[in-house]
């Protein structure tokens, strides 16, 4: 059974673009690549050949991959969604314990995770552990670095 894919309305449509870009550009040029290539002759030794494959098998790998994605999507109902607890599409602010700072985290599905713009994957260690929780309560994550303990100060859309 296919998993169901958790996206928002944005990263639905970032999805389809990729799609497309990858469809009517990547292809193209691509097959340019492979025809040029096959113009040197003498597939043994023919380097830019070999890559130019490569790169198309690459591009294919990734048009199935998105299709198979777009075919078992769930988007979310950003008005539908509330802010009493976490869940994917919130947008909470955190803080571990013993620490001043805080930091803001947009839950998403793990097709639009960007941790390093603070868009965090609900099956990350972070994200799955936050899931269902409340604004004050002490939230216990499991991380590589050992268990820390995080406080909800804010959830929001």
């Amino acid at each position: 059974m296919t998993k169901q894919t958790v996206i928002t309305d944005e990263g639905l449509k970032r999805l389809e673009k990729e799609l497309e870009e990858l469809k009517t550009v990547r292809r193209k040029e691509v097959a340019e690549k492979i025809k040029v290539a096959l113009s040197f002759g003498d597939l043994s030794e023919n380097s830019e050949y070999d890559e130019a494959k490569n790169e198309q098998a690459i591009i294919e790998g990734r048009i199935a991959e998105i299709e198979n994605q777009l075919k078992n999507v769930r988007v979310l109902d950003e008005a539908e969604l509330g802010v009493e607890n976490v869940h994917v599409g919130s947008l909470v602010t955190v803080r571990e314990k013993g620490k001043k700072k805080s930091t803001t985290y947009r839950i998403v599905g793990s097709t639009e995770a960007d941790p390093l713009n603070g868009r965090i994957s609900d099956e990350s260690p972070v994200g799955a552990a936050l899931i269902g929780h409340r604004k004050g309560e002490d939230v216990e994550v499991e991380t590589p670095g050992g268990v820390i303990k995080l406080v909800i100060e804010d959830i929001s859309k």
